[in-house]
């Protein structure tokens, strides 16, 4: 197929051939190569080939800013009236023949049985390590589980040591070729480097070498005993930022990402940078706010005035830059064009920046190899460090690209650092659990010989050679039908067990489904304002974080509401952990149509975070809004997305 060795002007790899290969014969493919080696080029060719043939693609992604931008991508490539854009909040041109979404989305479609299924050539799943992941590795997988038997998989990952046991377990449940295609060489070698934060530059070897001698202090005339030996130790200076970014610059080895694990150190190293050194020549500087002016022309104004704009725009013009979740979109959008166009030399990010967004530099620095996982602070995996560290070298530009890790040898451990840094050696493992959700729809939409068939279907199973296991996920699938059937969601019928009215309205929520379906299918809902559902679905979506507050006047709605939810002992038990009266000025005042600026005084949410917080709660609007059965809830619903879904908050932003 020497036709094919060549796709929109790229020569094709060896690995993108032989995926193509299995394209060509409907095989279903598990791609597993290094990041940067080119990947997206197959999702491409899939898209490109059905397009063509008049037959329908969806495109998941692991988070909602990659699916916005492979829509604006794959817009530019395919044209406006072939491209859709679903991801809870968002939805564009829903007919469309390629879709792209998040992964949620499209395996709640499967569970509803969406009639747009049934034209599926193809379901692309970037990033589909996502499987392992402990909150949400269960959609992956019944994404993978739910689809019909002639839709076909593109599996897009960076290394998987155990590719070909995930590809022969989802053979083995759909009954259909699955080919693994592997590429461990990258098309620009990784070199990692290792920045001592006291003596620059070293290898992991002369770092061991250096943290032994320390247990060894030799003393001389400056040093009459131990304590004035470590005494003097602290005072000794630490290395930081603006001395690693002068050695990379001063090897050329400019521009560089350099990963926090924390949104707030991005921005202060951004700014500290920026008083200190400008990247940029005057003519690099003008096009830089040239193309920033234009673009926040086009967005509500008052983001003007906000301190992250005003921050972001003086870091901008010296070619430095931040991006994390909590910057506006447009704010992230214009960080990335910049940088794309070699605006930015030097970008402080959070890992986010790192998940399926193409921009590679020449160098990628680590601040810390450890982070906080919500839960503690752990070494990154393997896997987590190669994802980011394949930012590093640019394809046709660099020969090599470098990876430094910043440790502090004293409190370090290197060995386990060695580990993470030699090699991608972290297996793709299930993470599978069953929600209630799944079980009504399970229910709803299979008989119990199906049913049990699917239960035993999990990769979780498959991994622990089943029959144990699979008796446990069964187990723990009749535990829970038995609370749904006490609690009034299943109910035993003329063919068997069934669903009851609250049963059908739970099938369609996603998102804390046993609370949603408590308040909003109970007498109660009847009683309530549209402002009091919204303060409700507010409630419920909230995630409240270490420091986050929440000020401004007037507390008496949900008081009252709270009350009343409280004099229901249904409900009671919901809403005991989740008071939601300090979100009422907030929502309030959102609800009644101030502005986003006005918005910020009332919490010190980062923008970015408000956004997406806004965006949950029309979510779950959403999902209600389709549940119910009730017109006069539907209608107060409705209400409520007509008054807040404003483009200032869904689009401009």
């Amino acid at each position: 197929m020497t036709e094919i060795i060549k796709f929109k002007n790229f020569v094709l790899d060896r690995f993108q051939i032989e995926a193509i290969h299995s394209i060509e014969k409907n095989h279903s493919v598990v791609v597993s190569a290094a990041t940067g080696t080119g990947k997206t080029l197959i999702a491409d060719y899939v898209i490109d080939k059905y397009l063509k043939e008049k037959k329908h693609i969806i495109y998941t992604a692991p988070i909602k800013a990659l699916s916005n931008q492979k829509y604006r991508d794959f817009k530019e490539q395919y044209g406006e009236e072939n491209v859709g854009i679903l991801t809870g909040d968002i939805t564009i041109n829903p007919g469309a023949p390629l879709k792209i979404m998040t992964t949620e989305i499209y395996r709640n479609m499967l569970l509803s049985k969406d009639p747009d299924v049934e034209d599926l050539a193809y379901v692309i799943f970037d990033e589909i390590h996502y499987l392992g992941d402990y909150e949400r590795g269960t959609v992956w997988e019944e994404s993978i589980i739910f689809s019909n038997p002639h839709i076909r998989f593109i599996c897009l990952s960076a290394t998987i040591p155990n590719a070909r046991q995930f590809a022969n377990w989802v053979n083995h449940i759909k009954k259909h070729k699955v080919d693994v295609v592997t590429e461990k060489k990258r098309a620009v070698p990784l070199k990692h480097m290792f920045y001592d934060n006291e003596k620059g530059f070293l290898t992991l070897k002369e770092i061991f070498e250096f943290k032994e001698l320390d247990k060894y202090p030799k003393y001389h005339k400056a040093f009459k005993n131990k304590k004035r030996f470590f005494e003097e130790k602290r005072k000794a200076k630490k290395l930081g930022t603006l001395d690693i970014l002068r050695d990379i610059e001063r090897e050329k080895n400019l521009p560089c990402i350099y990963f926090c694990f924390s949104r707030v150190l991005t921005e202060k190293k951004g700014e500290k940078l920026m008083r200190k050194k400008n990247y940029l020549t005057s003519e690099e500087a003008l096009e830089a706010r040239k193309i920033v002016k234009d673009k926040l022309a086009t967005t509500d104004q008052s983001v003007l005035g906000l301190k992250t704009t005003r921050l972001l725009r003086q870091c901008l013009s010296n070619g430095i830059g931040f991006h994390h979740a909590g910057i506006l979109p447009v704010l992230k959008e214009i960080v990335e064009k910049l940088f794309e166009k070699g605006l930015v030399k030097v970008l402080f990010a959070t890992e986010t920046f790192a998940v399926g967004i193409n921009m590679p530099a020449k160098t990628v620095i680590f601040d810390s190899l450890e982070k906080f996982d919500g839960i503690n602070f752990r070494y990154l995996l393997s896997r987590e460090y190669f994802q980011l560290a394949g930012r590093a070298g640019r394809r046709g530009i660099d020969k090599i690209g470098y990876c430094v890790a910043i440790i502090d040898r004293e409190f370090a451990d290197l060995e386990k650092i060695k580990k993470i840094t030699e090699a991608d050696t972290d297996l793709l493992t299930s993470q599978f659990k069953l929600s209630y959700n799944t079980i009504l729809n399970l229910i709803h939409s299979h008989t119990s010989q199906e049913r049990e068939i699917i239960l035993q279907s999990s990769f979780y199973s498959y991994q622990q050679e089943g029959r144990t296991k699979a008796r446990r996920i069964l187990a723990s699938f009749k535990k829970r039908e038995k609370q749904l059937i006490k609690y009034g969601y299943i109910q035993e019928g003329d063919m068997g067990k069934e669903l009851t009215m609250k049963g059908l309205f739970g099938m369609k929520i996603y998102i804390d489904e046993l609370t949603v379906s408590e308040i909003f299918c109970s007498e109660v809902t009847k009683t309530l304002t549209p402002l009091e559902i919204l303060l409700i679905v507010g409630g419920i979506v909230f995630e409240d974080k270490k420091n986050l507050k929440f000020k401004g006047r007037g507390q008496s709605v949900s008081r009252r509401l709270y009350k009343r939810l409280f004099e229901n002992q249904a409900l009671k038990k919901y809403f005991s952990d989740k008071p939601f009266h300090f979100l009422e000025p907030f929502i309030s005042d959102w609800y009644n149509g101030c502005e986003f600026v006005d918005l910020l005084e009332l919490t010190n949410m980062p923008e970015g975070d408000i956004v997406r917080y806004i965006r949950q709660m029309l979510d779950l609007l959403q999902q209600i809004e389709h549940a119910t059965l009730d017109d006069e809830l539907r209608n107060k619903v409705y209400e409520i997305k007509k008054k807040i879904d404003r483009d200032v908050i869904a689009v401009k932003f």
